[in-house]
């Protein structure tokens, strides 16, 4: 099992991982380009790969050495609300030069990652490349040859290598903001995997860029995937081979390679207004391996629910719009960003002060999210797993996920159990939008 990763594990203190966040430099481009002056988590990007079994208590410490207020997310886990990480809503962030601890144990196995999450530099943070990824692991790991993390981010860069200047209310509306260099786990070239004929490989994915969907193309090999932000699902062959990514989102897919030595199966990001190019290619080599049965389903989540009672729940219809008063232009601090958007007729800079909603716990919701908007919107839900309504209301998507795309115009209905007690926000998953009006939250009493 191989699990690629540029940074080692993190010291341990007083039986906490210690992560710190400071600047660093990273070799994205090629030589001779200069190293990239980055932000990472102990200096590297990806940070630390923290792995922990599932009932095992993670304990770590973040230590802010930078100049801007932040905190820890644990992006896609289902935890206590204390320790969720979004500031001004479940803590008070770490400030410069200050600590703060997370303890908690994951309820759930699934591939999570962590990143800042502190209104209205998270966007900033997360550009200049604070991530890391966070492997919960099941009790019976599926059988595969090969266990690949692959970590995909996109860079913003200009003169000499380095990171261009933020222009925060650019990358709070439009598209946001679009690197045109893209990396798979920090290197921008083409990630090489040589392995046996017919070799099985499980690829975990997921996209920690500020706004980027990315598409993803499989070449030569027939994916099958098995978990969709974290929780498994059935498995299933992605629609002509091809995965939607919107920013973090996980996918975890397992495919076996050709049976004959010298076969090449690229992983294709795939262009809409760009050329495609391959992020990754797995090639076979050396003696064929012995058959392996077929690919089998990820053990279901014992503590999702069979069913929701969609007939008993609290209905809240997100109206996302555009604001007609917001005037683009220029701003180097994320302070005086305009307010571009929107939800549910409240604007901010961050969470405000009452919730859009408060239910019980335990109470099933179904959201509306109604996007009058020009553009695609990425709507996420923090603490819990939602399933896709169908338009016709008769029934569900097979898979869960905490992420859903709305087109423009278009309307996505979401359900879930609120099970998880605590304030828990509702954003775009898109940072640069989450600071220009596009965050809010509700309450689980």
């Amino acid at each position: 099992m191989a699990l690629p990763a540029r940074a080692g594990p993190p010291s341990i203190q007083g039986g906490l991982r210690i992560l710190e966040a400071r600047e660093s430099s990273l070799q994205i481009l090629p030589e001779p380009a200069r190293p990239t002056n980055v932000w990472g988590y102990n200096g590297e990007v990806a940070g630390p790969l923290l792995r922990v079994k599932k009932g095992e208590e993670l304990n770590v410490r973040l230590v802010n050495k930078l100049s801007q207020p932040t905190t820890l997310h644990w992006h896609g886990l289902r935890i206590i609300n204390s320790m969720d990480g979004a500031a001004g809503l479940t803590q008070e962030p770490a400030q410069p030069g200050s600590s703060f601890d997370y303890r908690f144990t994951p309820p759930d196995s699934g591939l999570f990652w962590y990143h800042p999450h502190c209104l209205p530099y998270s966007g900033e943070q997360l550009a200049r490349g604070l991530h890391g990824a966070l492997i919960i692991d099941e009790e019976t790991p599926p059988l595969a040859d090969r266990d690949m993390l692959a970590v995909l981010t996109d860079w913003q860069l200009g003169e000499g290598g380095q990171i261009r200047d933020f222009d925060f209310a650019a990358d709070g509306t439009g598209a946001g903001r679009i690197g045109e260099t893209v990396t798979c786990n920090s290197r921008a070239a083409e990630l090489q995997e040589t392995l046996p004929p017919s070799a099985r490989v499980r690829l975990r994915l997921f996209n920690a860029a500020h706004s980027r969907i990315m598409v993803l193309g499989f070449e030569d090999v027939a994916p099958l995937v098995l978990a969709v932000d974290s929780q498994p699902c059935e498995p299933f062959e992605p629609a002509h081979g091809r995965l939607p990514l919107l920013p973090g989102a996980r996918f975890d897919v397992m495919f076996d390679l050709a049976p004959a030595a010298g076969a090449r199966a690229p992983l294709m990001l795939l262009g809409a207004n760009e050329v495609s190019r391959p992020l990754m290619s797995f090639t076979t080599a050396g003696p064929r391996r012995p058959p392996l049965p077929p690919i089998a389903p990820l053990t279901q989540n014992p503590l999702l629910p069979a069913v929701i009672k969609l007939e008993a729940a609290h209905r809240a219809s997100l109206t996302i719009e555009a604001k007609a008063d917001a005037k683009p232009g220029g701003s180097s601090e994320p302070q005086g960003s305009p307010l571009h958007w929107s939800l549910y007729g409240q604007s901010g800079r961050g969470f405000g002060p009452s919730p859009l909603f408060s239910v019980r716990r335990n109470t099933p919701v179904t959201l509306a999210f109604v996007n009058r908007t020009l553009f695609p919107q990425p709507m996420r839900v923090h603490g819990h797993a939602m399933r896709i309504l169908h338009a016709l209301d008769d029934g569900w998507e097979p898979y869960w996920c905490d992420t859903v795309l709305v087109a423009p115009g278009k309307t996505k209905r979401v359900a879930f159990i609120a099970d998880n007690p605590g304030k828990w926000a509702i954003e775009s998953a898109m940072a640069g939008r989450q600071a220009t009006g596009l965050a809010a939250w509700f309450e689980v009493r």
